[in-house]
């Protein structure tokens, strides 16, 4: 497989690739492959289980750590608690690089951020999320004069970081008007709202239109955006979102963001793969404008699904660095996204980039699974 490329990054020299921003915790991830779903609903019940993955998560580390594995020069910026658990975040982080705790600042009077991720029998996850100090992030603990040194500006989670997403999205927007006020490329990524929790009750509507003017690049889930967007549907279609899914739809569904401001809007499918709409934008390099591709997810053997959406996000944003074209952008994507899975933490699964094309290059299955219309 070969890839074409054009160049359409920042022509300043900015010696930074990519800052990941917003949300950091850590992944309690414990081995219950032979539990059943159904059996978590029994109260008063011992489980045994086996050993448990422990790994920095949230997007700041997904992200992030994906892109430095494919040789992204990538800072992180984030904050944790004064407690044993920020102690373990920062631990972890420097293990793997002491550089990448250069911009996470210390809050020693809040609790750090965890979640509890459970996957019984090897079917999508649950997570017991405590936000922490995450819920006071916002836009005075980004330092904007790292920023203005970066090509990419990338913020992940503002639907676990309820002071960004207050007030229709107000300080959500601020960010990223700053960030392009420096220069910086952007984008942006989410998690589902908690449908019970203050998240899950917020107009993101409003909070989308009034921040995409100022992100380039945005990849939400199918089911995140049908949630924010489409109730309606997302409610009707609890029997299996993707099914339901076409061409047609999509490029409706991305209109609807390209509108509200963004130049490149996009869906993660699980197993069906990623789709992509460009604008027909004069400030998008001529290759890049008025495209819409579908790429279809590679064949692998799942060993869990924490942090697929985070690593098919830095597969994009690092073939985006290199200047690919969008068609092979989104193969690169589903490419990273598909190693992630082959591991149950988020990141234990990345390959380097050389490793990654070999597989490519080798002929990597892909899964039978076709949007209608492509």
């Amino acid at each position: 497989m070969t890839f074409s490329s054009t160049t359409h990054l920042p022509e300043v020299d900015r010696p930074i690739d990519v800052i990941v921003c917003g949300h950091l915790c850590i992944d309690l991830i414990p081995a219950m492959s032979q539990i059943e779903p159904q059996q978590l609903a029994e109260a008063g019940r011992l489980f045994e289980v086996g050993p448990a993955q422990i790994s920095t998560g949230g997007a700041v580390s997904n992200t992030g750590l994906a892109l430095q594995r494919l040789g992204v020069n990538v800072k992180l910026m984030s904050t944790v608690g004064g407690d044993l658990i920020g102690g373990l975040i920062m631990a972890a982080l420097q293990q793997r690089d002491p550089a990448l705790t250069e911009h996470i600042l210390l809050r020693p009077d809040l609790p750090s951020s965890y979640t509890v991720i459970l996957s019984p029998a090897l079917r999508d996850r649950t997570f017991l999320h405590c936000t922490g100090t995450n819920a006071a992030y916002g836009v005075n603990d980004i330092d904007f004069a790292t920023v203005a040194c970066a090509k990419h500006f990338h913020l992940g989670y503002p639907t676990l970081l309820p002071r960004l997403s207050a007030n229709d999205g107000e300080e959500l927007s601020a960010v990223f008007q700053r960030a392009k006020q420096v220069g910086a490329q952007t984008s942006l990524d989410l998690t589902m709202p908690d449908v019970n929790g203050s998240s899950g009750r917020l107009n993101w509507r409003s909070i989308l239109i009034n921040t995409l003017p100022y992100v380039d690049i945005f990849l939400p889930s199918i089911e995140e955006i049908l949630y924010m967007l489409r109730r309606a549907d997302f409610d009707a279609w609890q029997d299996g979102v993707l099914k339901h899914l076409s061409r047609a739809y999509l490029h409706d569904l991305a209109g609807e963001l390209l509108h509200m401001g963004v130049k490149i809007a996009g869906f993660k499918l699980s197993e069906l793969g990623i789709y992509l709409r460009t604008a027909d934008d004069p400030a998008l390099p001529t290759t890049w404008r008025g495209v819409e591709a579908w790429s279809p997810a590679f064949q692998v053997t799942l060993a869990g699904t924490t942090g697929a959406g985070d690593a098919a996000y830095a597969g994009f944003l690092a073939a985006h660095q290199k200047g690919f074209l969008a068609a092979d952008c989104l193969t690169w994507a589903c490419a990273v996204g598909a190693c992630c899975v082959e591991a149950p933490d988020a990141t234990s699964g990345i390959r380097s980039w050389a490793a990654t094309e070999a597989r490519l290059n080798a002929g990597w299955a892909v899964r039978p699974e076709r949007l209608a219309g492509f």
